[in-house]
């Protein structure tokens, strides 16, 4: 359990590590989206690292580098002894083994990747205010949740090139997006999709191109446990025409819609910013490991080839934008008939 210390420069600093000092059961990971400007490569590298629960001797204790190759849903697993693994508790800077992750870019050493890619412009983090610290609000500051969540960038162009398996490949006016997860485990059952490159159109919207090209949705809904229950807590940010729409559940945000089958998730909001409607298709992905209790072998689906149509109204109907969110990443996983009986 995290100290109420802990817990405030967590909210603060979500980019930064929150581990110092936990010894056992605890993971912590970046997902950091690398995305060509001709959208023709697509990939997420995940550095991270794992320690098991009490009395495992620190057997299952690991850092690790995942790699998925969003287009075709191949993915690999780096995993590295935990020596190898340094992270600031102060600001956004990550190395395992001989890879370097910044907020001013990338450095690769792996298989699949190597090179460097720089952020271009600077990392857009969810805000954290005194009234809402961050993209889990009050929830944040709760030290017994099961898994804390961040956004370090909605968005950020990219530089550089990466030897891609043999092949030179150039990221220069590529888009970027981090985000990372930290505490105990993931949920038992989600939803989750995000997207940086929004095809759309606006109604009465000045200079709109302009602002559509910094466009970003994230979305998330999950099974949370609360003391001896559990509770479906959803958290969405759709950043356009130059401020961040919010529906959660924190800000009193209510689901008129979730329904989730095999092609499609249908999810439909509302709350203080308007009503929102989203359409994602589910396609087939590449397997990822994400943190159990006891190791690193769970396995989740994710693609990053997914499209979100979406919807965004105001509380009178106007629609202000609508469109497609592609190059999404999309994960639906685990107990999801629980999530939606919840």
């Amino acid at each position: 359990m995290r100290t109420p210390a802990a817990a405030v420069r967590g909210v603060r600093h979500p980019e930064a590590f929150h581990g110092t000092g936990v010894r056992r059961g605890f993971f912590e990971g970046w997902y950091i989206k690398l995305v060509t400007a001709d959208r023709a490569q697509r990939w997420a590298v995940i550095p991270g690292v794992f320690r098991g629960l009490a009395g495992d001797d620190g057997e299952r204790d690991e850092a690790f580098v995942q790699v998925l190759d969003g287009l075709t849903g191949r993915s690999w697993y780096h995993r590295m002894p935990l020596e190898q693994f340094r992270a600031s508790d102060r600001g956004f800077d990550v190395e395992v083994g001989t890879n370097r992750f910044t907020s001013e870019g990338a450095i690769l050493d792996l298989p699949q990747l190597r090179g460097s890619v720089d952020f271009t412009t600077a990392l857009t983090p969810w805000p954290v205010t005194l009234r809402e610290p961050g993209i889990m609000g009050w929830y944040g500051m709760v030290p017994f949740m099961e898994c804390f969540h961040g956004i370090v960038s909605f968005g950020h162009g990219l530089a550089g090139s990466l030897d891609i398996e043999g092949h030179g490949t150039s990221f220069d006016g590529g888009r970027g997006y981090i985000e990372k997860d930290w505490g105990k485990a993931f949920p038992a059952g989600y939803v989750w999709m995000a997207s940086n490159h929004i095809d759309a159109s606006t109604e009465g919207v000045e200079s709109a191109g302009e602002e559509q090209a910094d466009a970003s949705l994230i979305a998330s809904v999950a099974i949370i446990p609360w003391l001896t229950g559990s509770f479906r807590g959803s958290i969405i940010g759709f950043r356009h025409s130059g401020r961040l729409h919010k529906w959660t559940t924190y800000n009193r945000s209510r689901e008129t819609r979730l329904a989730i089958d095999d092609t499609h998730v249908r999810w439909s909001v509302t709350g203080p910013d308007g009503v929102l409607d989203l359409d994602a298709e589910r396609v087939r992905g590449g397997l990822l490991h994400a943190p159990l209790r006891t190791a690193m072998h769970q396995r989740v689906e994710e693609t990053l080839d997914a499209r979100v149509s979406f919807r965004h109204r105001d509380a009178e109907g106007r629609m202000l934008i609508e469109g497609v969110a592609e190059c999404a990443g999309l994960e639906v996983f685990g107990d999801t008939e629980r999530l939606l009986a919840l």
